[in-house]
């Protein structure tokens, strides 16, 4: 949750990368860096931008982010998933200027010239993400023990996503649990997978229904217009 002692915002719409976002920002950075994340309400982005606070906004093609959702949480439906998401991103039209948008494939392909837009737009010194597979393999392992059922060990993990824990700790910690039965707790849902992909290829027909056209013409104009309007220039 956004306070004052946060130094950076980075949240979206749930499905959106958020995670590897959050990762790969903090590994980059010679040291932690309190930050604002996984909220997934457009609350703590509107917050932010009110604050002055170095933000971004994560962001996935409707299509992409919601069937991803549809899998991890099957009790949601639909229709309400693209109401959702259009209700989500439009909230933030408002506020368009006071934060840049990485789009699902440069937040996972190229993330280091997202932290340099950043850094461009607040005028702050980030780290940028070398985005090598080596640096790419290492969050997404991360990610895998993010839901893990070691209390010790999650609070590590959860500590260096905010901030409040170094890179050292967290590899000492990794390199400690690593042969613990519970120290992972991933799901096929919480990285990317073939059997995640076969799932959302059984959705598609679902997702073609012509009852739902004008909410996925809402959903998919929110993104076009939070996406097409980032110029990435310095903050005034």
């Amino acid at each position: 949750m956004i306070s004052a002692l946060s130094e950076v915002v980075i949240d979206g719409y749930t499905r959106s990368a958020s995670t590897f976002a959050v990762y790969a920002f903090q590994l980059a950075q010679s040291r932690p860096v309190r930050m604002a994340h996984h909220l997934h309400a457009p609350a703590q982005l509107i917050a932010a931008a009110k604050m002055g606070k170095p933000t971004l906004l994560v962001i996935r093609e409707p299509k992409g982010a919601i069937l991803s959702q549809l899998i991890r949480e099957p009790e949601v439906t639909l229709a309400n998933a693209l109401v959702a998401y259009a209700r989500f991103h439009n909230c933030l039209m408002p506020y368009r200027s006071s934060f840049i948008v990485g789009d699902f494939e440069e937040v996972t392909r190229d993330f280091g010239s997202v932290i340099h837009r950043m850094n461009l737009r607040f005028g702050t010194s980030f780290g940028e993400f070398d985005h090598s597979d080596t640096n790419t393999k290492l969050c997404l392992d991360l990610i895998k023990h993010r839901p893990t059922t070691i209390p010790a060990w999650r609070a590590t993990l959860l500590g260096f996503e905010s901030g409040t824990v170094t890179k050292d700790q967290l590899h000492r910690d990794q390199e400690r649990y690593a042969n613990e039965p519970q120290a992972s707790g991933v799901t096929e849902t919480w990285v990317p997978s073939i059997e995640r992909e076969l799932q959302k290829e059984s959705l598609n027909e679902s997702w073609l229904q012509p009852k739902l056209s004008s909410r996925r013409r809402d959903a998919e104009a929110s993104y076009r217009a939070l996406v097409g309007s980032d110029s990435g220039s310095p903050q005034r």
